[in-house]
């Protein structure tokens, strides 16, 4: 038996249905197949299938897939391609700007994604920040005991009062702000974005490079690398570390001098879901689905409000709380991606050096 896909398809490719283009055949597909969204994968995939995705899923009567991981230039062959797979997608802040000006992204629908309770720097014309994380210092407890840890980036940069191999991310993205933290620059310094400050931060990098083991691109290694020992210290994601910590690993953390950030949700151009991924986006960004955060304990709320409501202990992991926030930089994504478009034959030039 032939199902009503593999029909069409024949059908389109032989000319046999009459008045029906094969890119009209394509597009009706294309927009029966089950709304998918994309993530980065771990535990922050886990925490927004869970908090968000299944809740959404019963409330909208429709099957979600949940896939992993992003990536960048996949997105961008499906839609120069014209052969968009993913609805909804996961994605680092900067993204949101480089994007748009690549013309990548649907702007978000604002007459149904309603952000009147949420703050301004969680929302931006083609992005939407449903959770908050940061990059934080972490270390192995068997280097440095738990409370004997780094507390800064100047520490991180301090090989001598902390000996040992250092991990730090791949892309320029969080080493300009944490290279420039290292070297005395005031958090409402680092912005914006300068030829000088980014001369500055590579020099900087220049100083730990010879002590950088690992140049990671997934979150999933600074755990990994941390708790086997291979790393004294490391760059990492907040959600990363305190999900490893539950299985009593070696890790300990810290969020003094951390670098926050939101995850961004963007509509790929040329989605046949688009309306039922902004009405996603809206839900996310309610007080029943914020408040299932606090519970996974990971990443955390983007709605002060529900922030507000979590035990002293809770907050003490989450981001948005008013103790962590004067603890961090929160990065301006817009100006990451002025850097990591700009600079990036410098960046690239450094690793190689």
């Amino acid at each position: 038996m032939i199902d009503r896909r593999r029909f069409l398809q024949t059908a389109a490719s032989a000319g046999l249905v009459v008045g029906v283009s094969p890119l009209g055949l394509l597009h009706s597909a294309r927009a029966e197949r089950p709304f998918v969204f994309t993530s980065w994968g771990g535990a922050l995939s886990a925490m927004e299938k869970e908090a968000f995705m299944d809740p959404a899923s019963k409330l909208f009567g429709t099957e979600i897939v949940n896939t992993s991981p992003t990536n960048y230039a996949k997105l961008k062959a499906m839609v120069e391609g014209n052969a968009v797979e993913w609805d909804l997608v996961d994605v680092g802040g900067r993204f949101i700007f480089q994007g748009r000006d690549q013309g990548l992204l649907e702007p978000i629908d604002y007459k149904i994604v309603d952000v009147s309770h949420l703050a301004k720097e969680w929302h931006v014309p083609y992005g939407v920040f449903t959770s908050t994380g940061a990059t934080i210092i972490a270390w192995n407890t068997k280097a440095f005991p738990e409370d004997k840890g780094p507390s800064s980036w100047k520490d991180f940069w301090d090989v001598k009062k902390f000996p040992g191999a250092r991990g730090l991310y791949k892309p320029f993205y969080y080493n300009y702000e944490a290279a420039l933290l290292a070297d005395g620059v005031k958090r409402e310094e680092v912005y914006p974005v300068t030829d000088e400050k980014v001369k500055q931060a590579i020099g900087k990098l220049k100083e730990l490079k010879p002590h950088v083991k690992v140049w990671w691109t997934a979150g999933a290694q600074p755990p990994q690398l941390l708790s086997s020992g291979e790393l004294a210290m490391s760059s990492a994601w907040n959600g990363r570390i305190l999900d490893i910590r539950k299985e009593k690993a070696p890790v300990a953390m810290t969020y003094e001098d951390g670098l926050a950030w939101g995850n961004a949700w963007v509509v790929p151009k040329g989605t046949p879901h688009k309306e039922l991924a902004m009405k996603i986006i809206n839900y996310a960004i309610t007080e029943p689905a914020q408040e299932r955060l606090i519970k996974i304990g990971t990443y955390g709320p983007v709605l002060a409000s529900v922030a507000a409501k979590a035990s002293p202990e809770e907050q003490a992991i989450l981001v948005t709380s008013p103790q962590n926030q004067k603890r961090m930089l929160v990065m301006n994504e817009e100006q990451c991606a002025i850097y990591s478009t700009k600079y990036e034959q410098q960046w690239n030039e450094f690793q190689l050096g």
